[in-house]
């Protein structure tokens, strides 16, 4: 197997372990104490992120690195600055509608670099995971 394929089966089983992970910490909570999931897709340039209620099917916040508060303070999106201000962003809107805890979905990406600045930023504006 060469070393791309190798390395796209470890994201892929990496991804299905965080999503099993999720469904069963919601599956064995009461539905009173369910935590909206924060969803991270990463790409090269840009960072996307939101705060998602799976039971009604509904986004309940997002911030990313291509609407205009972000472009307010910096221009590019695909470094560890850029997500510190996207994480503060999403912290910020997330306490607005009155979501305090979250459960953290990371898919399959590690949790370092631009994933661990956006985890931090979003806990020092107020978000619980």
């Amino acid at each position: 197997m060469n070393q791309n394929k190798r390395i796209a089966k470890q994201r892929e089983r990496r991804r299905y372990r965080v999503r099993n992970r999720l469904r069963w910490d919601a599956g064995r909570t009461t539905v009173e104490n369910r935590r909206p999931r924060m969803n991270v897709f990463r790409s090269n340039k840009h960072m996307y992120v939101q705060i998602i209620d799976d039971e009604a099917g509904r986004v309940l916040a997002s911030a990313s690195t291509v609407e205009r508060a972000f472009r307010d303070q910096q221009s590019y999106g695909g470094n560890v600055a850029a997500a510190t201000i996207v994480g503060r962003l999403i912290g910020q809107r997330a306490v607005e509608a009155g979501i305090k805890r979250v459960a953290f979905d990371r898919r399959e990406y590690r949790y370092h670099g631009r994933i661990a600045a956006l985890a931090a930023a979003a806990r020092e504006a107020g978000l619980e995971f």
